[in-house]
């Protein structure tokens, strides 16, 4: 019985990794149990239970067990150090792109708004051109050229150079019937 106990056991033994073997305690009993408990049902005998009390691996295999342990700390260790770096990084990344996108889109409803104020700008201007050449009865582009040129010579009177200004008479008798009407 002794001899059949110990061939079966080394057998199941073999068939586990180190690790299996030293946790699996109660996966060897029941497989254990079961191979004897055939064996000796030919003999009369029932065996109800069977319990590995404790299983001592060589003093060698022991430490080489403790240096996988630690190996493999060491290796999840710089795993999760890794995984934390890259997720730092994408999180970075991911909020660089959001102030670009948002940047981008500040910048485009500014210039949407900007266009619209032009656009009222010109639409004003365009009324207010219509309106005073209604009441003076003057194409609008005359007056426009007469406006430019008043805003020149007001530019020119106002520098500190000019002691004279010399003013076309067709310009002034275009003024003077613009006054009139």
């Amino acid at each position: 019985m002794s001899n059949l106990a110990q061939t079966t056991l080394r057998s199941i033994m073999g068939k586990l990794t180190l690790d299996e073997s030293l946790s699996s305690r109660d996966k060897i009993n029941d497989e254990l149990l079961k191979i004897l408990d055939e064996a000796t049902d030919a003999w009369g005998t029932k065996i109800t239970r069977v319990e590995i009390k404790d299983i001592r691996p060589p003093q060698d295999l022991t430490d080489a067990m403790t240096l996988q342990m630690k190996a493999e700390r060491e290796r999840r260790a710089k795993v999760l150090e890794a995984e934390a770096k890259k997720q730092a990084m994408e999180t970075e990344a991911e909020g660089y792109k959001r102030a670009q996108i948002l940047e981008s889109e500040a910048r485009k409803e500014a210039a949407i708004r900007d266009a619209e104020a032009r656009e009222r700008l010109a639409q004003a201007e365009a009324n207010a051109l219509r309106m005073v050449s209604e009441v003076l009865k003057v194409d609008p582009s005359t007056y426009l050229l007469g406006q430019k040129y008043v805003d020149g010579l007001v530019k020119l009177a106002s520098s500190g150079n000019s002691k004279f200004i010399i003013i076309p008479s067709d310009i002034i008798s275009s003024i003077k019937s613009i006054l009139r009407m």
